[in-house]
């Protein structure tokens, strides 16, 4: 069973630095990687938000996944499926200067006191519906993995505003954001064995992997995901290192110094139903 643990709710939609409030973790530190981030994502052209809208994360999902560019939104970030609630999880939106969704990325906070990733994975995954499917654990890590533990998704970027290596802060953003709210003991998020050779989970900050968790017969097909974690403490330290070497402020022009560019602009349609826009002008 997984139980909710107690903290802090923040109003739906809040621009990111204001929905934070540091109730655990290193003050300084996540203050300042939140509001770094928060200032490089300006620079390219992106306002960041705080949410807990499921069903308009999933209206994102049905438009984008029809122009080919996203997948089916898994199930443990659909509240068709799951007991999504603003005290267990969390989205950001970052929207550009039309008010137009360009990027997503989801987070969902388990408490486990008393199991582990091996008891919970299937009901994990599959929001705690599906109760036929099968799901085979070959992950030792699986067997460690509990108390709270903060598990990452639905990490999409429109692709004229990939190619510039903000989905490395995107994925820190989040965490940052989580092990501030929750007392995380472990941060994980079940990635594909191809985008781990790739290296994109060491690219989100993951420094261990343990192989695999198999989802026989998924609405998604036969999945195999790759378990990467760390600890809180290892999270902090990737923090602070990813803030002293890739998004230190730059003196000399005031800004974040992370290497993105602004993408070029493109014309689009929007992507947020009429209670999301404002304004006028992948699995993991």
């Amino acid at each position: 069973m997984t139980l909710i643990y107690p903290n802090i709710v923040p109003e739906n939609n809040l621009r990111l630095p204001d929905a934070l409030t540091i109730k655990h973790g290193p003050t300084r530190l996540l203050a300042t990687f939140v509001l770094e981030g928060d200032k490089a994502a300006r620079q390219i052209g992106v306002r960041l938000r705080l949410r807990h809208d499921f069903h308009e994360l999933v209206y994102v999902n049905k438009e984008r996944t029809l122009r080919g560019d996203w997948f089916r939104l898994v199930d443990m970030f659909n509240p068709q499926y799951c007991n999504l609630s603003a005290e267990n999880s969390y989205w950001i939106s970052g929207e550009d200067e039309r008010g137009e969704i360009v990027l997503t990325q989801a987070g969902r906070v388990f408490y486990w006191p008393e199991t582990t990733l091996e008891d919970e994975a299937r009901l994990m995954f599959y929001g705690g519906h599906e109760m036929g499917r099968r799901c085979v654990i070959t992950a030792q890590a699986a067997k460690s993995i509990g108390g709270v533990v903060f598990c990452a998704g639905s990490h999409w970027i429109r692709p004229d505003f990939r190619g510039i290596r903000f989905s490395e802060l995107l994925g820190r953003l989040g965490r940052a954001y989580a092990v501030s709210r929750w007392p995380v003991d472990w941060a994980i998020a079940l990635i594909t064995p191809a985008l781990v050779k790739k290296g994109v989970a060491v690219g989100y900050g993951y420094k261990h992997e343990s192989h695999s968790i198999f989802f026989p017969e998924s609405p998604l097909g036969d999945l195999e995901l790759v378990v990467n974690y760390l600890t809180a403490p290892e999270a902090y330290e990737d923090l602070a290192n990813f803030l002293t070497t890739k998004l230190s402020a730059s003196k000399g022009a005031g800004a974040a110094t992370t290497g993105l560019d602004r993408p070029l602009d493109h014309s689009v349609t929007r992507t947020s139903s009429d209670g999301v826009f404002q304004g006028s002008s992948n699995l993991s």
